[in-house]
């Protein structure tokens, strides 16, 4: 088991129900704040689950189509409100049936890219023992949000992980497609960059999105798996390393600290959707 998740004691913040109507950008102002808190050793390592309804998070190389207006119409068509997010990747599905979790550590040792990547996967498989041997990680070509740390089962893939580093601290952030079909996530994606590009060439390579590479875990499994199981299966896996486990939201003077990064997340995004 990796080292850090062993160690560590942790602080759990459950936003799998409470952040479901609000937007994703909420949640990249929270992994901010907590990157702050954690890495000035203001708070324990925190593990932050979080849900978010009918969004689409565009990465900034997604901003720069040539067409990105009508890409966005697109996704609106569909009932899926764009966002620009600030750290790494490209265009990425949120949904009911998707659960993000974040791991988000102090920096006191330096840590690797990959080495914090590996650490995500680590927890992904401790998560689902009864398929562990069978995740593996490397770049599913065809999928959205290409990446080396890809997770997937079979060639199909169920999961992406990007990190953030600021103040000191990591956010290692992970999105699971846990229930309904993974290529239908996959064939919005892929309508949106035909909307966004409309067949020019471009200097950045957007994925040529194969729909079929991509599945959820109850499609690969087989199994009525739900983001509400997944969620209570890492409180029970947080329990068994620590004894005991601390559930607490965000603190009045750590709310204060949130409001900042918000503003600041909200002005950013606003400045890229208005250019």
């Amino acid at each position: 088991m990796n080292e850090i998740l062993k160690q560590t004691k942790w602080r759990l913040i459950d936003q799998s129900i409470s952040a479901n109507k609000r937007s994703p950008l909420e949640s990249f102002a929270m992994d901010d704040t907590l990157c702050h808190l954690v890495g000035q050793h203001m708070s324990d390592a925190t593990i932050r689950t979080w849900v978010h309804y009918d969004s689409v998070v565009l990465g900034i190389q997604d901003h720069r189509l040539p067409y990105i207006e009508e890409g966005m119409q697109t996704l609106n068509f569909h009932g899926h409100e764009p966002i620009v997010r600030n750290s790494g990747g490209l265009a990425v599905v949120l949904d009911g049936g998707v659960l993000n979790i974040s791991i988000v550590i102090g920096e006191d040792k330096p840590l690797s890219i990959n080495n914090a990547f590996e650490m995500m996967v680590d927890l992904i498989r401790q998560l689902f023992p009864e398929i562990a041997t069978k995740i593996e990680a490397y770049e599913i070509v065809g999928s959205y949000c290409p990446g080396s740390y890809d997770l997937s089962i079979d060639g199909k893939k169920f999961a992406g992980i990007s990190q953030r580093r600021m103040k000191n601290g990591i956010a290692v952030q992970i999105y699971l497609c846990v229930e309904g079909s993974g290529s239908e996530r996959a064939e919005l994606i892929k309508q949106f960059y035909e909307a966004g590009l409309k067949g020019e060439e471009t200097k950045f390579q957007y994925p040529d999105i194969k729909p079929d590479v991509m599945a959820s875990l109850q499609q690969l499994t087989g199994q009525d798996i739900t983001v509400s199981q997944v969620n209570e299966r890492l409180r029970k896996l947080l329990a068994q390393w620590n004894g005991q486990l601390n559930e607490q939201p965000l603190q009045q003077t750590e709310i204060e600290l949130y409001e900042y990064y918000l503003q600041r997340v909200l002005k950013r995004n606003e400045s890229m959707l208005n250019k």
